[in-house]
């Protein structure tokens, strides 16, 4: 019987994301990850086989939990607004300078240039958006959004501006970037609120 494994994949790959952030997926090594999730390297041959398998599943993850930002919000905020902002804000409160971004923005890279992972950031995408469309739904029937609101259209575009802002704050540097979201997110849904 093998030892008892002392380090979750869950938090193996937690650590391969704060990894990718400092260094770039190009540039990771299994080094790298294994000092972030304090592990030696040969334990990460033998649980993921390769570099190659660590980012694989770190991509399976990805799309598999890309809902539960929204799912947690939700439980947190009794507003469906309140929570679709707390999630999208969320989720890049864990990049704080544009070089951090660059090296989760490198891995765009990777997924649009190899289908395996392309199958799997595609999955996360429309997870993604139907994570948003839920909420905006449910903020249609709570009185939130104007009544007739498109959701599925309103969820694209939000989704867009989601993406658009880490973009646009990594050039311009301007303030925070939860702030920057959560300024953008306004801006979106400002047209959509009741008279």
């Amino acid at each position: 019987m093998g030892r008892p494994r002392t380090t979750s994949d869950e938090a193996i790959l937690a650590a391969t994301a704060r990894a990718i952030r400092r260094h770039g997926p190009q540039s990771l090594t299994l080094a790298a990850v294994a000092t972030e999730a304090g592990l030696s390297p040969a334990t990460l041959v033998q649980r993921f086989g390769s570099k190659r398998g660590l980012l694989l599943a770190f991509a399976v993850h990805a799309a598999e939990t890309a809902g539960e930002p929204f799912e947690r919000a939700r439980h947190e905020h009794a507003s469906p607004l309140a929570a679709l902002r707390a999630a999208l804000v969320r989720m890049s409160e864990g990049v704080a300078t544009p070089e951090e971004l660059a090296g989760s923005i490198g891995f765009l890279q990777i997924d649009l240039t190899d289908a395996e992972f392309r199958g799997h950031a595609a999955g996360h995408a429309r997870r993604t958006r139907d994570a948003i469309a839920g909420l905006l739904a449910e903020a249609v029937a709570a009185g939130e959004l104007a009544a007739g609101t498109e959701t599925p259209a309103l969820a694209h575009a939000v989704q867009v501006a989601y993406n658009g802002v880490l973009v646009l704050w990594a050039l311009t540097g301007e303030g925070t970037l939860p702030d920057a979201m959560r300024a953008t997110l306004d801006q979106t849904l400002r047209p959509y609120l009741p008279a």
